[in-house]
């Protein structure tokens, strides 16, 4: 995990503005494929997406093309500064970032508020304007908080831009991470969490990101808990475990069964890969996970 690119990192210095859409590794090894996905190839019954952080060495456009080749129909985690390039390629940013401080500092103490209440407040009419509706939030590091005392503090901050968001029609989404191996002390580490903050607020407005990964390393039991969960649920994202790489027969989820599920609740938003390609060619390696997800 050591030598895997940093998420945290990454997201901080998106906030920063200073994330490098530079080409920093051989293009070969990012080829995309040589010919286009004709759209009968997919089934169309999962929207497909992928993590811009996981491709850090491609430049956006590279990765925008061979998105559009595998049949991806979005880019997740990019901010204003990134969406022309994904109108450039018909591309759509189903789930933006852009106005956390970053994963540690968020909802569940005050003193992040006022922060957070400036940058949410200014986000969520660009999203609107972008015709963008999921923007990404965080709980933040437990900092000794009991679970009762988070949600009240995340409901303390988040109602006044629950209400902006339902103004805009955007939704504000907060993910669900482990805190067991990737971001120790994650408040919001376990869906039934999540959701009850969810049931606090009462509002379309505000939904989860369930994580396929880090929820399979926290709580396990992946089918049954998204399809009883499923209303609280406005986006997943996937991820091989253990390590978040490929998808595929190496690790120990099966993506076709969870896809299924997903499909069986009628869940019409979008599925998001996000692993860490181990292969050489890694748009192979994204190729064949949009494949196996595709039920």
């Amino acid at each position: 995990m050591a030598a895997q690119p940093n998420r945290r990192a990454v997201i901080k210095n998106i906030v920063a503005g200073t994330a490098s859409l530079g080409v920093m590794g051989a293009l070969g090894a990012f080829a995309p494929a040589e010919k286009p996905v004709n759209e009968a190839a997919l089934k169309n019954n999962i929207n497909h997406s992928v993590c811009r952080w996981c491709y850090n060495d491609l430049s956006l456009d590279q990765l925008c093309a061979a998105a559009k080749s595998i049949g991806i129909k979005g880019i997740d985690l990019v901010g204003p500064q990134e969406w022309p390039t994904l109108k450039k390629y018909g591309l759509d940013s189903p789930m933006c970032n852009g106005a956390e401080i970053n994963l540690t500092d968020g909802f569940n103490d005050p003193k992040f508020h006022a922060t957070l209440l400036k940058n949410y407040s200014a986000m969520i009419p660009l999203v609107a304007k972008a015709g963008y509706r999921n923007l990404i939030c965080f709980s933040g590091s437990r900092r000794g908080l009991d679970d009762a005392t988070g949600i009240a503090n995340c409901v303390l901050g988040l109602q006044p831009l629950v209400a902006l968001a339902e103004k805009h029609n955007v939704v504000l989404v907060m993910e669900l991470l482990n805190s067991k191996v990737d971001h120790h002390d994650y408040q919001c580490d376990h869906t039934a969490w999540g959701v009850a903050l969810a049931k606090k607020l009462g509002s379309e407005h505000f939904k989860l990101l369930y994580d396929i990964y880090h929820m399979q390393i926290d709580e396990g039991d992946v089918i049954r808990t998204l399809t009883d969960n499923h209303a609280y649920i406005a986006h997943y994202h996937t991820g091989g475990v253990p390590g978040r790489n490929e998808i595929d027969e190496t690790q120990e989820l099966y993506y076709p069964a969870i896809m299924r599920a997903i499909k069986a609740t009628g869940f019409k938003g979008y599925v998001a890969q996000e692993f860490i390609p181990k292969q050489t060619d890694k748009i192979a390696s994204l190729r064949k996970a949009v494949q196996l997800c595709d039920v």
